[in-house]
């Protein structure tokens, strides 16, 4: 049988067991005056000293209780309980008063009244000295608990998280779709493995690595990639960690981060979202936030402080590259920017490899015709549709993933989840079948269009009552008149359809205006695509390239190019309504034929889709010359 023998406690140990009990000791002490004073006053009838003198002059008092600088006593009259009156006055300032015992020996007989004698040398200095020390000494103890005077100030330490390099690390082959970002960042890893090969060259290592790109796209798993693959310690954090509403707390900050970071050279430090810290100095006018400016200042200090020879290198992600301050990113500071963008089609299948690793999938599926479908999706999106498509398989009882998984998978990041339950009225559901035929016609008449993949009227999300999905061959880079041309068209062919069957639009085209007026919009001011205004771009200064509609800048043109472009807007709306109503018009037959298989079966795919036009044939024929 082992025996535990008890260990000795440390100081520090005993300290922290002191603590509690002093505590309680100093609230044990306060506490029985406290109950007497607060139980007393809510029963007892405040008298001014002048009114008691009266009332005992009187003969109206019945009992006194005389302290050093306080009366308490009981009344004659009685109460609405029945029971003499309490009462209490205070004597301050009237303690010598001799005529107040005259009065008590006249008016109070015998015995009713007692006189206290002033407190003690006790009470009034040592029990009050005493629980001070307590108090003092209980604090003291709760201090150094928590490592000591300087943990008062902890609130200006930066607390970043740390990886160390004998945790699980993320490497190189955890990311996929940014092949030229890799490239770039491997250079950044040999830097930190083998810095003497590139000094010996008379090389300098960079300070800081900038990245660059839409939301969700990987950038902090690049970071911790380089950081894994380097095997040194990674410091991460986030731009809004350094602001704080005390003055001075932010530069507190940026010097401790550097600091720690020096303790733990060769190391990465790793700072998401810097447009939240790098803002342009200067731009918010009166009122600027100055405790943002200092924190950036010493920001801009530390880089140029710390040498990169030692291995340390700061990498920062943000996606508003074009707000920053322009001495933040010069050489020197930021010495290389690294693009982050979206994956194209190949990207994407690679992505989709990544995360499936985890899952089972069916045999025969094929991820590339899945990253088809999910053209503009980033890494997040793609790790969000394998969940999605995992989560479904499972509600339905599968043990493997198949594609009929995945496709409601991008349908529902898409749209939204499935409304099953949505009653509509007959007459609606088919207003919505002629509506979404509509886009699924003039779609498949116009050049230039991405292939229909599905029509629905199965409502999804919160204002989706139906939708026309597309499934892109290939990723466009460059978009040309024709093609925006017949997207405008698609837009509008839903309401078009309604306007010829019904004589009169609803309101559930008002997401297909939006988009088609914002499409014909850019034709006309920043793509230079109007005859009338000539290739003049009028685009707004300050737009991020990585935020779509993101940023707001000032006008550069005048009241009268403005009305130009709008009624250059409205005659490309106008030109693309009416090149919708003459397809539809055209191809009526083919309208009633899906709309009556939508409302039968509520979603066609591709391949019926081709089969009831095979039996309506049309010519697909370019926009004509009277349109453009």
């Amino acid at each position: 049988m082992d025996t535990k023998i008890p260990r000795p406690s440390t100081p520090r140990q005993s300290r922290r067991r002191l603590a509690p009990w002093l505590l309680l000791a100093a609230g044990l002490l306060s506490v029985p005056p406290l109950v007497y004073a607060i139980a007393f006053h809510k029963s007892a009838h405040e008298l001014h000293y002048g009114q008691f003198k009266r009332k005992l002059s009187r003969g109206e008092v019945l009992t006194a209780r005389v302290g050093p600088n306080w009366i308490l006593g009981e009344l004659k009259e009685a109460g609405p309980d029945g029971r003499p009156i309490r009462f209490q006055t205070s004597r301050l300032g009237m303690e010598n008063d001799q005529e107040l015992a005259r009065l008590l020996d006249q008016h109070i007989p015998d015995g009713a009244y007692e006189a206290e004698s002033g407190p003690s040398f006790v009470m009034t200095l040592l029990l009050p000295s005493a629980m001070l020390a307590v108090m003092v000494g209980a604090f003291w103890v709760l201090l150094l608990r928590s490592g000591g005077i300087g943990s008062a100030m902890a609130f200006a330490k930066s607390k970043p998280k740390v990886y160390q390099k004998d945790e699980r690390r993320v490497t190189f082959d955890d990311v996929a779709g940014n092949d030229e970002a890799v490239a770039e960042l491997r250079e950044v890893v040999e830097f930190l493995r083998t810095p003497e090969k590139y000094q010996a060259l008379g090389g300098r290592i960079p300070k800081g690595v900038l990245l660059v790109g839409p939301p969700g796209t990987g950038k902090t798993l690049l970071a911790k990639a380089v950081a894994g693959e380097a095997g040194v310690p990674f410091f991460s954090l986030s731009g809004s960690d350094f602001v704080e509403m005390f003055v001075g707390v932010g530069a507190a900050r940026v010097r401790s981060l550097f600091a720690q970071a020096d303790a733990k050279a060769p190391c990465l430090i790793f700072i998401d979202e810097l447009d939240a810290l790098g803002k342009a100095r200067g731009t918010g006018g009166p009122g600027n936030h100055d405790e943002r400016d200092q924190t950036l200042n010493q920001l801009l200090v530390q880089m140029d402080g710390f040498d990169s020879n030692r291995g340390i290198i700061l990498i920062a992600a943000t996606n508003r590259p074009e707000t920053l301050d322009p001495a933040l990113v010069r050489p020197g500071r930021f010495d290389r920017q690294v693009v982050v963008d979206r994956p194209d089609i190949a990207g994407r299948e690679h992505i989709l490899k990544v995360h499936v690793r985890t899952v089972a999938l069916d045999d025969g599926i094929d991820l590339r015709q899945i990253a088809a479908m999910t053209a503009g999706f980033v890494g997040a999106d793609l790790a969000n549709l394998v969940n999605e498509a995992a989560l479904l398989a499972a509600r339905k009882g599968k043990s493997k993933i198949g594609a009929r998984e995945f496709e409601e998978g991008v349908e529902r990041v898409i749209a939204g989840p499935e409304k099953k339950q949505r009653v509509l009225l007959a007459e609606e559901r088919l207003r919505i079948a002629y509506h979404e035929t509509g886009h699924a016609l003039v779609a498949r008449s116009l050049p230039q269009t991405d292939p229909v993949h599905k029509v629905t009227i199965l409502g999804r999300g919160t204002a989706a009552l139906g939708y026309t999905m597309y499934r892109p061959e290939d990723d466009r880079f460059l978009h040309t008149k024709t093609w925006l041309e017949s997207t405008i068209c698609t837009l509008l062919g839903g309401t078009v359809a309604e306007e010829i069957v019904y004589g009169e639009v609803s309101d559930g085209a008002t997401s297909d205006l939006q988009r088609a007026t914002k499409v014909a919009h850019r034709m006309v001011a920043e793509f230079g695509m109007s005859p009338k205004l000539g290739r003049v771009s009028y685009q707004n200064e300050g737009r991020s390239p990585f935020l779509p509609g993101g940023g707001a800048g000032d006008y550069a043109w005048s009241q009268h190019t403005a009305r130009a472009i709008d009624l250059e807007v409205r005659r490309l709306l106008d030109e693309s309504q009416a090149r919708a109503f003459q397809i539809l018009s055209d191809r009526r037959a083919a309208l009633e034929e899906i709309t009556r298989t939508l409302m039968e079966r509520e979603t066609i795919d591709a391949a019926e889709l081709q089969a009831i036009l095979d039996r309506h044939p049309y010519e697909v024929r370019p926009v004509s010359a009277a349109a453009r």
